[in-house]
């Protein structure tokens, strides 16, 4: 850490020194233009000059499909613009994998496909992204998923069960984006300028996006325990639609109290949803002990699909956490009064 003490300079302006051995090693010097940013009580101050962001080269001979899928997501949600495979004879399996996994990429397309060469280039202009957008659209499309899976068990509706399976694909594609947005965010506050969301709020939007899509994916295997039913025991569909129904509202209203911009109401919704969040553990116990008086093989389908909407409620409470969080003062707030949440008998 270096310390500078702010001089004025012409009776109106603030000055201050830069360390030099800091100032040389970033590319700074006389005439260099710096831009600030103010994110809360803090200054931050870079070059204005954007640097060029480099491709990254991989080496795929002999990588298997799905260590290279691996790769190229992980590239991509490190921000790389372009991703650049190389061997001395790309196969077809490894062709199929990368125009597979491209496909689930936001703003990704294969720009140049050799013998031993295929580039991946974002086409994507940053500034049309918005973190918010992509979050409430995830949360779209996973309680939608949800809603339909339900639908598909009560119904006993394989094709309904199939389409709720296959949309997870949107779903994982809206949050690799999301942890793209986030990571950039983090490395340069320019992003998070392009994006209008400072990266404390950045962060908390990802955090959300987990959630949602650990909601999808617990929604798939639901779906995929509809496959494995041949038709739902009588009786048992109404407190599945009931428990579905608490898990999904436990999800909106955390995600609504996340998004309320008046911290005490925030907080105050917040702490009501985790309340209503323990009431689903009671509910699934009751099914729990129904699911006892059929079939041994329905029971262990139902139960998992007990298990996962319970999950599900466990992962609302995760995103009424974030919110409370988000509410709360920061310990570098000069003001700002804490309002605690209500207790909840």
């Amino acid at each position: 850490m270096e310390v500078r003490k702010v001089q004025i300079t012409g009776g109106s302006t603030f000055t201050v020194s830069l360390p030099k051995e800091w100032a040389t090693d970033l590319g700074i010097e006389a005439g260099t233009e710096l831009a600030f940013f103010r994110e809360a009580d803090s200054l931050i101050a870079t070059p204005n000059e954007y640097p060029t962001e480099a491709a990254a080269t991989v080496d795929v001979s002999g990588v298997e499909e799905t260590e290279l899928v691996s790769r190229v997501i992980t590239l991509y949600v490190n921000g790389f613009p372009e991703i650049v495979l190389e061997s001395d004879g790309i196969t077809p399996q490894q062709r199929r994998a990368v125009r597979s996994v491209t496909t689930g990429l936001v703003g990704f397309e294969v720009s140049t496909e050799t013998d031993d060469r295929i580039v991946l280039r974002d086409f994507l202009d940053s500034a049309e992204l918005s973190i918010h957008n992509t979050v409430m659209q995830m949360r779209l499309i996973a309680l939608s998923m949800l809603g339909d899976a339900i639908e598909a068990l009560v119904e006993s509706d394989r094709a309904l069960a199939r389409d709720v399976i296959a949309r997870d694909d949107d779903v994982d594609r809206l949050w690799y984006v999301t942890s793209r947005m986030f990571r950039a965010a983090l490395r340069d506050p320019r992003a998070a300028a392009r994006i209008d969301v400072d990266r404390a709020t950045c962060f908390d939007y990802r955090c959300c996006a987990r959630q949602i899509e650990r909601i999808a994916d617990h929604t798939v295997k639901i779906g995929h325990h509809v496959g494995e039913l041949e038709e739902l025991p009588e009786g048992i569909g109404e407190p599945f639609l009931t428990l579905e129904a608490e898990a999904t509202a436990v999800v909106e209203d955390a995600m609504d109290a996340f998004l309320v911009d008046d911290d005490e109401r925030a907080t105050e919704l917040a702490s009501t949803t985790l309340g209503r969040a323990e009431g689903i553990e009671t509910h699934a116990r009751a099914i729990d002990d129904h699911l006892r008086e059929i079939d041994p093989v329905d029971a262990q389908h139902l139960g998992l699909v007990v298990d996962s909407l319970t999950r599900i409620g466990d992962y609302g409470a995760n995103v009424a956490e974030t919110a409370l969080q988000k509410a709360a003062p920061s310990p570098s707030t000069r003001e700002g009064r804490y309002h605690p949440p209500p207790t909840i008998e």
